[in-house]
């Protein structure tokens, strides 16, 4: 009677497998557990607002800004070509350092002056190994509500792991031009501005830190 019954539950659960779809949907790809590539140490500061008077305007303008710095210990050189990008609660997706005035800089190194900064375009390029070595930068974003609520930034260009993007059947997703879309390790930091509004004093805090690929 058990033989009977064990057949039974069998069959059952080959009726059940039997009737799922031949490809189930492939899952959105993960960084690797393990390291595949190099990758850079990073270390970011807290976003923070700056109210900048703009040459030849007669409303100051509203920024935040995130300083960072970059490490290499790979023990090889690397080419460094980072990438910052604001994701608004609205899904607003702003990348840093776009035709941002000088004065906005300056006003940011000003404040930050124990730090030597410099604009993620001039940062760009090879990155020695060591602590000597390493780079210190600044993302800068026109403030893109007075109730930002909740925002991410995605910071690429830290990492050589890739993964190509695929679809339900797990074949590669191409661009216009046939070429593989290869999503890359990226850092995801996220934020909640406490407050109904931004003021200088309102506390920014993080939520979480992660890597994805995108």
């Amino acid at each position: 009677m058990r033989i009977v019954r064990t057949l039974a539950v069998l069959g059952l659960a080959g009726l059940c497998l039997g009737s799922l779809p031949r490809h189930a949907p492939a899952l959105f790809p993960q960084p690797s557990v393990y390291p595949v590539a190099w990758e850079l140490d990073f270390v970011a500061d807290t976003p923070k607002r700056i109210v900048v008077e703009i040459p030849g305007e007669s409303v100051p303008r509203a920024y935040w800004y995130m300083t960072y710095v970059a490490t290499n210990h790979t023990g090889q050189k690397q080419i460094f070509l980072p990438t910052f990008e604001l994701l608004t609660k609205e899904g607003r997706v702003l990348k840093s350092d776009t035709e941002t005035s000088a004065a906005v800089f300056q006003a940011v190194a000003l404040r930050e002056a124990r730090k030597p900064l410099k604009p993620a375009l001039e940062l760009a390029g090879e990155i020695l190994e060591g602590e000597d070595m390493a780079k210190y930068g600044v993302a800068i974003w026109p403030e893109p509500t007075t109730e930002p609520g909740t925002f991410s930034i995605f910071v690429s260009g830290l990492s050589g792991e890739t993964a190509p993007l695929t679809d339900s059947e797990g074949q590669p997703i191409t661009d216009a031009e046939g070429h593989p879309i290869l999503l890359r390790k990226t850092k995801q930091l996220d934020y909640t501005v406490r407050g109904d509004e931004v003021y200088a004093g309102d506390p920014i805090v993080k939520n979480a830190e992660r890597w994805i690929m995108r």
